[in-house]
């Protein structure tokens, strides 16, 4: 890979592991919430795990592309990664 390319899925590896870390953090804090609660919160988490896992897959496809179809990767995957970032600032807000 070229450098750039690196530089680029290292620095979005870094963000999905920074993301998970903070899904984490909010499922340690369903464990705390009540019963009802709890539901919510392991629905939206069970959510935000899914475009995770996603999310991941696609950096794996994205370290595998050519140089021909690497701009449209990139695209892909930056907008995957905003929407799980979407995805978890909304439900944060909620909370």
């Amino acid at each position: 890979m070229s450098p750039k390319r690196d530089e680029y899925t290292a620095k979005m590896k870094l963000q999905l592991d920074e993301l998970n870390t903070r899904i984490d953090t909010i499922e340690a804090k369903a464990h705390e919430a009540k019963e009802d609660a709890q539901k919510m919160y392991h629905a939206e988490v069970a959510k935000l795990r899914q475009q995770s896992k996603l999310a991941m897959a696609k950096l794996g496809e994205l370290r595998a592309t050519g140089e021909d179809s690497w701009a449209k990767m990139v695209a892909e995957m930056d907008k995957i990664r905003d929407a799980l970032i979407h995805s978890f600032k909304y439900f944060k807000s909620q909370l």
